[in-house]
């Protein structure tokens, strides 16, 4: 398993127009479904004049949970290019929004699935894509006598600090690549 994964930085912006039809593309990194959730009310109220908001994300490092929607389009016209894009870029923790302005002529279904494909690849061609690790936390205890030990081992392997607390009883919390989290894991344990 890699524990590094492709997604993109804040948000970008992308465009198609056929036949009149205008179809604006919106991308954005996201972390859970509720960021989803928002970012998709905002759109479905900002653009309520606006025939179809279709959209497809990819959540998480081993790229698992994603979902395609069509929102009245032909069946798989729309949420399924938008995920082929996603795909082929090989992103996750994102979000595409294809807002479709109708233009009077129908495309058909190759028509759309060009449009909504062309849309999304755009608004990933202007965004900043970004590698990431897959990150583990480890909580360590310690007495304070081992501050010396615990730290060099901090200084030499590097891990994230996310909290520390020095008392009688001290504890750190870490945050490291999961592929050297064991690694890790096993030099503060041998210090006990």
């Amino acid at each position: 398993m890699t524990d590094e994964f492709k997604t993109i930085k804040g948000s970008s912006e992308g465009y198609y127009t056929e036949k009149r039809s205008k179809f604006l593309a919106f991308a954005h990194h996201v972390e859970s479904i509720d960021d989803i959730k928002a970012l998709l009310a905002q759109y479905r109220k900002k653009y309520f004049d606006a025939r179809h908001v279709c959209y497809a994300y990819m959540l998480g490092a081993e790229r698992q949970e994603f979902r395609a929607n069509d929102d009245g389009e032909p069946s798989s016209t729309a949420g399924k290019p938008i995920l082929g894009q996603i795909n082929s870029n090989e992103l996750t923790d994102i979000l595409i929004v294809v807002v479709r302005y109708y233009g009077g002529v129908n495309l058909g279904t190759s028509g759309l699935i060009v449009a909504y494909r062309e849309a999304a690849a755009d608004a990933i061609a202007h965004a900043t894509i970004e590698t990431r690790q897959v990150e583990e936390r480890i909580n360590y205890s310690f007495t304070y006598p081992q501050m010396n030990d615990v730290m060099r081992i901090v200084k030499d392997m590097n891990p994230r600090i996310i909290s520390q607390t020095f008392d009688n009883t001290c504890e750190i919390v870490l945050s490291i690549r999961k592929s050297e989290a064991d690694q890790l894991r096993n030099r503060l344990n041998s210090l006990l």
